[in-house]
Protein backbone atom coordinates (compact mmCIF):
# COMPACT_ATOMS: atom_id res chain seq x y z
CA UNK A 1 0.00 0.00 0.00
CA UNK A 2 1.65 3.39 -0.90
CA UNK A 3 -0.64 5.51 0.83
CA UNK A 4 -2.82 4.50 4.33
CA UNK A 5 -4.62 7.20 6.06
CA UNK A 6 -6.74 6.10 9.44
CA UNK A 7 -8.84 8.55 11.71
CA UNK A 8 -6.35 11.24 10.29
CA UNK A 9 -7.90 14.91 11.90
CA UNK A 10 -6.39 18.45 12.28
CA UNK A 11 -7.37 21.25 13.92
CA UNK A 12 -6.24 24.92 14.02
CA UNK A 13 -7.18 25.99 17.16
CA UNK A 14 -10.96 25.86 16.92
CA UNK A 15 -11.05 24.97 13.66
CA UNK A 16 -11.23 21.78 12.17
CA UNK A 17 -9.65 21.22 8.71
CA UNK A 18 -9.62 17.39 8.67
CA UNK A 19 -12.52 15.24 10.35
CA UNK A 20 -11.51 11.60 10.91
CA UNK A 21 -10.98 10.39 7.60
CA UNK A 22 -10.09 6.97 6.29
CA UNK A 23 -8.67 5.74 2.99
CA UNK A 24 -5.68 4.02 1.23
CA UNK A 25 -4.33 4.42 -2.47
CA UNK A 26 -1.90 1.20 -3.63
CA UNK A 27 0.80 1.46 -5.94
CA UNK A 28 0.74 2.54 -9.37
CA UNK A 29 -2.89 4.62 -8.92
CA UNK A 30 -2.97 8.12 -9.83
CA UNK A 31 -5.42 9.28 -7.29
CA UNK A 32 -6.93 12.69 -8.01
CA UNK A 33 -8.11 14.41 -4.59
CA UNK A 34 -10.46 16.93 -5.63
CA UNK A 35 -12.71 19.29 -3.62
CA UNK A 36 -13.61 22.97 -3.19
CA UNK A 37 -11.30 25.57 -2.12
CA UNK A 38 -10.73 25.33 2.22
CA UNK A 39 -11.86 21.66 2.22
CA UNK A 40 -8.75 20.58 3.78
CA UNK A 41 -6.70 19.58 0.82
CA UNK A 42 -3.61 21.04 1.07
CA UNK A 43 -3.58 20.26 4.80
CA UNK A 44 -3.48 16.65 4.09
CA UNK A 45 -0.68 16.60 1.90
CA UNK A 46 1.37 18.41 4.39
CA UNK A 47 0.61 15.60 6.97
CA UNK A 48 1.76 13.11 4.25
CA UNK A 49 4.47 14.93 2.96
CA UNK A 50 5.50 15.49 7.07
CA UNK A 51 5.85 19.38 7.13
CA UNK A 52 2.70 18.99 9.89
CA UNK A 53 1.93 16.71 12.30
CA UNK A 54 -1.74 15.35 12.26
CA UNK A 55 -3.86 16.29 15.72
CA UNK A 56 -5.25 12.50 15.77
CA UNK A 57 -5.31 9.63 13.49
CA UNK A 58 -2.44 7.55 11.42
CA UNK A 59 -1.19 8.32 8.49
CA UNK A 60 1.62 5.72 6.45
CA UNK A 61 3.46 6.67 3.33
CA UNK A 62 5.00 3.47 1.91
CA UNK A 63 4.85 1.54 5.37
CA UNK A 64 6.77 4.11 7.06
CA UNK A 65 4.31 6.45 10.07
CA UNK A 66 4.33 10.09 9.06
CA UNK A 67 5.39 10.92 12.59
CA UNK A 68 7.46 8.55 13.69
CA UNK A 69 9.71 7.49 10.55
CA UNK A 70 9.76 11.27 8.85
CA UNK A 71 13.30 11.19 7.15
CA UNK A 72 12.14 7.43 5.35
CA UNK A 73 8.71 9.04 4.45
CA UNK A 74 10.38 12.25 2.96
CA UNK A 75 12.97 9.85 1.36
CA UNK A 76 9.92 7.95 -0.50
CA UNK A 77 8.17 11.05 -1.50
CA UNK A 78 8.11 13.61 -3.83
CA UNK A 79 6.68 16.54 -3.48
CA UNK A 80 5.09 19.87 -5.74
CA UNK A 81 3.63 22.44 -3.16
CA UNK A 82 1.29 24.48 -4.29
CA UNK A 83 3.36 27.51 -4.27
CA UNK A 84 6.30 25.63 -5.89
CA UNK A 85 9.20 27.33 -3.94
CA UNK A 86 11.90 28.62 -6.53
CA UNK A 87 15.16 29.87 -6.71
CA UNK A 88 14.62 32.67 -9.55
CA UNK A 89 18.00 33.98 -9.63
CA UNK A 90 19.42 30.43 -10.18
CA UNK A 91 19.94 28.60 -13.82
CA UNK A 92 17.37 25.30 -13.35
CA UNK A 93 20.80 22.70 -13.93
CA UNK A 94 22.59 24.76 -11.12
CA UNK A 95 19.44 24.60 -9.04
CA UNK A 96 18.65 20.88 -9.79
CA UNK A 97 22.32 19.86 -9.36
CA UNK A 98 21.94 22.41 -5.55
CA UNK A 99 19.05 20.02 -4.67
CA UNK A 100 20.69 16.55 -5.89
CA UNK A 101 23.84 17.30 -3.13
CA UNK A 102 21.43 16.78 -0.53
CA UNK A 103 20.57 13.32 -1.56
CA UNK A 104 23.95 12.91 -3.10
CA UNK A 105 22.93 12.10 -6.56
CA UNK A 106 25.17 12.29 -9.67
CA UNK A 107 25.14 14.88 -12.06
CA UNK A 108 24.44 12.56 -14.57
CA UNK A 109 21.01 11.48 -13.15
CA UNK A 110 20.20 14.84 -13.08
CA UNK A 111 21.02 15.16 -16.40
CA UNK A 112 17.99 11.99 -16.88
CA UNK A 113 15.27 13.67 -14.74
CA UNK A 114 16.07 17.21 -16.82
CA UNK A 115 15.34 15.24 -20.12
CA UNK A 116 12.39 13.23 -18.83
CA UNK A 117 10.94 16.69 -17.55
CA UNK A 118 11.52 18.25 -21.16
CA UNK A 119 14.00 21.07 -19.66
CA UNK A 120 16.81 20.23 -21.53
CA UNK A 121 15.89 23.28 -23.87
CA UNK A 122 15.71 25.46 -20.50
CA UNK A 123 18.63 23.85 -18.51
CA UNK A 124 21.04 26.99 -19.20
CA UNK A 125 18.23 29.37 -17.90
CA UNK A 126 17.26 31.27 -15.38
CA UNK A 127 14.18 29.85 -13.55
CA UNK A 128 13.07 33.54 -13.31
CA UNK A 129 13.52 33.70 -16.86
CA UNK A 130 11.03 31.05 -17.36
CA UNK A 131 6.87 31.04 -18.02
CA UNK A 132 4.80 29.15 -15.63
CA UNK A 133 4.76 25.59 -17.48
CA UNK A 134 8.06 25.54 -17.25
CA UNK A 135 8.62 26.54 -13.59
CA UNK A 136 6.02 23.93 -12.51
CA UNK A 137 8.24 21.19 -14.45
CA UNK A 138 11.47 22.51 -12.20
CA UNK A 139 9.51 22.01 -9.54
CA UNK A 140 8.65 18.43 -10.62
CA UNK A 141 11.96 17.62 -11.82
CA UNK A 142 13.13 18.35 -8.36
CA UNK A 143 10.55 16.36 -6.32
CA UNK A 144 12.25 13.41 -9.22
CA UNK A 145 15.55 13.92 -8.11
CA UNK A 146 15.45 11.09 -5.46
CA UNK A 147 13.67 8.83 -7.37
CA UNK A 148 10.47 8.87 -5.36
CA UNK A 149 8.56 6.03 -4.86
CA UNK A 150 5.12 8.42 -4.40
CA UNK A 151 4.54 11.22 -6.00
CA UNK A 152 2.20 14.33 -4.45
CA UNK A 153 0.93 17.03 -6.60
CA UNK A 154 -0.84 20.15 -4.49
CA UNK A 155 -2.80 21.40 -7.05
CA UNK A 156 -0.02 21.66 -9.97
CA UNK A 157 -1.95 23.00 -12.70
CA UNK A 158 -2.34 25.98 -11.12
CA UNK A 159 -2.51 29.31 -13.25
CA UNK A 160 -1.07 27.20 -16.39
CA UNK A 161 -2.76 28.50 -19.94
CA UNK A 162 -4.32 25.33 -22.14
CA UNK A 163 -0.97 24.44 -23.93
CA UNK A 164 0.85 24.50 -20.53
CA UNK A 165 -2.29 22.23 -19.31
CA UNK A 166 -1.39 19.67 -21.70
CA UNK A 167 1.77 19.50 -21.60
CA UNK A 168 2.14 19.28 -17.80
CA UNK A 169 -1.33 16.77 -17.84
CA UNK A 170 1.21 14.79 -19.86
CA UNK A 171 4.06 14.57 -18.34
CA UNK A 172 2.10 13.78 -14.95
CA UNK A 173 0.22 10.96 -16.99
CA UNK A 174 3.94 9.90 -17.75
CA UNK A 175 5.27 9.90 -14.40
CA UNK A 176 2.56 7.86 -13.18
CA UNK A 177 3.48 4.88 -15.40
CA UNK A 178 6.15 3.89 -12.95
CA UNK A 179 5.19 5.91 -9.68
CA UNK A 180 1.85 6.32 -7.68
CA UNK A 181 0.78 9.66 -8.08
CA UNK A 182 -1.57 11.53 -5.18
CA UNK A 183 -3.25 14.50 -6.90
CA UNK A 184 -5.28 17.36 -5.24
CA UNK A 185 -7.21 19.62 -7.21
CA UNK A 186 -10.32 21.13 -7.35
CA UNK A 187 -10.71 21.11 -11.31
CA UNK A 188 -12.88 17.95 -12.44
CA UNK A 189 -11.38 18.39 -15.75
CA UNK A 190 -8.09 17.50 -14.13
CA UNK A 191 -9.00 14.35 -12.21
CA UNK A 192 -10.84 13.30 -15.72
CA UNK A 193 -7.44 13.79 -17.99
CA UNK A 194 -4.87 12.46 -15.63
CA UNK A 195 -6.67 10.10 -12.87
CA UNK A 196 -7.85 6.61 -12.28
CA UNK A 197 -9.35 7.19 -9.36
CA UNK A 198 -11.11 10.01 -7.63
CA UNK A 199 -11.43 10.72 -3.70
CA UNK A 200 -14.15 14.13 -3.01
CA UNK A 201 -13.47 15.72 0.59
CA UNK A 202 -15.78 18.79 1.84
CA UNK A 203 -15.69 20.67 4.98
CA UNK A 204 -12.78 18.02 5.97
CA UNK A 205 -14.27 14.62 5.31
CA UNK A 206 -14.03 12.32 2.56
CA UNK A 207 -17.61 12.61 1.05
CA UNK A 208 -16.91 10.10 -2.44
CA UNK A 209 -14.43 7.73 -3.45
CA UNK A 210 -14.77 6.54 -6.87
CA UNK A 211 -13.03 5.10 -9.76
CA UNK A 212 -13.22 7.25 -12.53
CA UNK A 213 -13.62 4.05 -15.07
CA UNK A 214 -16.79 3.07 -13.17
CA UNK A 215 -18.10 6.76 -13.53
CA UNK A 216 -17.60 7.04 -17.18
CA UNK A 217 -19.96 3.18 -17.43
CA UNK A 218 -22.63 5.57 -16.28
CA UNK A 219 -25.25 6.74 -19.17
CA UNK A 220 -24.72 10.39 -18.44
CA UNK A 221 -22.78 12.64 -20.88
CA UNK A 222 -22.58 16.57 -20.89
CA UNK A 223 -21.33 18.27 -24.24
CA UNK A 224 -20.78 21.58 -24.61
CA UNK A 225 -21.44 23.58 -28.09
CA UNK A 226 -20.74 26.87 -29.25
CA UNK A 227 -23.30 28.20 -32.22
CA UNK A 228 -22.50 31.30 -34.31
CA UNK A 229 -26.23 32.12 -33.58
CA UNK A 230 -28.72 31.38 -31.21
CA UNK A 231 -30.89 28.67 -30.96
CA UNK A 232 -34.39 27.68 -29.07
CA UNK A 233 -33.86 24.95 -26.38
CA UNK A 234 -36.86 23.45 -27.94
CA UNK A 235 -35.02 22.27 -31.17
CA UNK A 236 -32.26 20.94 -29.04
CA UNK A 237 -34.37 19.10 -26.72
CA UNK A 238 -35.36 16.96 -30.05
CA UNK A 239 -31.58 15.20 -30.17
CA UNK A 240 -31.95 12.08 -29.36
CA UNK A 241 -31.23 10.80 -25.87
CA UNK A 242 -31.45 14.46 -24.60
CA UNK A 243 -32.02 14.94 -20.63
CA UNK A 244 -31.44 18.41 -20.17
CA UNK A 245 -30.46 21.63 -22.46
CA UNK A 246 -29.24 24.97 -20.40
CA UNK A 247 -27.65 28.22 -22.13
CA UNK A 248 -24.91 29.05 -20.16
CA UNK A 249 -24.02 31.98 -21.63
CA UNK A 250 -24.72 34.06 -24.92
CA UNK A 251 -24.17 31.25 -27.94
CA UNK A 252 -22.94 28.71 -25.40
CA UNK A 253 -25.12 25.38 -24.58
CA UNK A 254 -24.79 22.61 -22.09
CA UNK A 255 -26.23 19.42 -23.38
CA UNK A 256 -27.00 16.44 -20.90
CA UNK A 257 -27.33 13.13 -22.78
CA UNK A 258 -28.38 9.90 -20.87
CA UNK A 259 -26.17 7.56 -23.03
CA UNK A 260 -22.58 6.31 -23.40
CA UNK A 261 -23.08 6.78 -26.81
CA UNK A 262 -20.85 9.73 -28.01
CA UNK A 263 -23.00 12.07 -28.75
CA UNK A 264 -20.65 14.65 -30.59
CA UNK A 265 -21.57 13.68 -34.29
CA UNK A 266 -25.36 13.91 -33.31
CA UNK A 267 -24.38 17.86 -32.14
CA UNK A 268 -22.67 18.28 -35.60
CA UNK A 269 -24.56 16.98 -37.59
CA UNK A 270 -27.69 19.08 -35.98
CA UNK A 271 -25.51 21.99 -36.74
CA UNK A 272 -24.63 21.26 -40.43
CA UNK A 273 -28.63 20.27 -41.09
CA UNK A 274 -29.78 23.65 -39.67
CA UNK A 275 -26.71 26.13 -41.20
CA UNK A 276 -25.12 27.03 -37.69
CA UNK A 277 -20.88 26.68 -37.70
CA UNK A 278 -19.85 25.31 -34.43
CA UNK A 279 -16.97 27.49 -32.49
CA UNK A 280 -15.95 25.02 -29.75
CA UNK A 281 -18.02 20.99 -29.18
CA UNK A 282 -16.35 19.32 -26.15
CA UNK A 283 -17.70 16.50 -23.77
CA UNK A 284 -17.42 16.33 -20.44
CA UNK A 285 -18.41 13.23 -17.71
CA UNK A 286 -21.65 14.19 -16.35
CA UNK A 287 -21.27 11.46 -13.85
CA UNK A 288 -18.46 12.96 -12.07
CA UNK A 289 -19.68 16.59 -12.41
CA UNK A 290 -23.10 15.40 -10.40
CA UNK A 291 -21.17 13.55 -8.00
CA UNK A 292 -18.99 16.46 -7.19
CA UNK A 293 -22.01 18.55 -6.58
CA UNK A 294 -24.30 16.31 -4.80
CA UNK A 295 -21.47 15.72 -1.77
CA UNK A 296 -20.22 19.23 -1.89
CA UNK A 297 -23.50 20.65 -1.82
CA UNK A 298 -24.91 22.40 1.39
Amino acid sequence: MSIEVENLSKTYGKQLALDTISFTVNKGEIVGFLGPNGAGKSTLMKILTTYINASDGHAKVNGFDVLDKKQEVQKSVGYLPEHNPLYLEMFVKEYLNFNASVYNISKQHVNKVIELTGLTPEAHKKIGQLSKGYRQRVGLANALLHDPEVLILDEPTTGLDPNQLVDIRHLITTIGKDKTVFLSTHIMQEVEAICDRVIIINKGKIVADKKLKNLREEKEQIVIVEFDYRVEDAFLLKLPNVKNVKNTHAFIYEITFSTTEDMRSHVFDFAHDNELKILQLNQKNASLESLFRESTSE
